[in-house]
């Protein structure tokens, strides 16, 4: 599996309290922010949850 880069672009006020608890745990914490994380099932899972607010992008480091 290659590893995804998810970057937000979107801010999580005035979203649900889920969506909010999936960006903190994804390491989001502040607008423009990149992230890097294996892609496993369980992070595929939660950036589709919160895919209106990143961007992602697939390597194959």
């Amino acid at each position: 599996m290659g590893k995804l880069v998810i970057k937000q672009i979107r801010s999580g006020i005035d979203q649900p309290k889920k969506q909010k608890l999936t960006l903190k745990a994804l390491g989001l914490r502040k607008m423009n922010q990149t992230v890097i994380h294996e892609g496993t099932p369980q992070i595929r899972g939660m950036v589709e949850k919160v895919k209106h607010l990143v961007t992602v992008t697939e390597t194959n480091e």
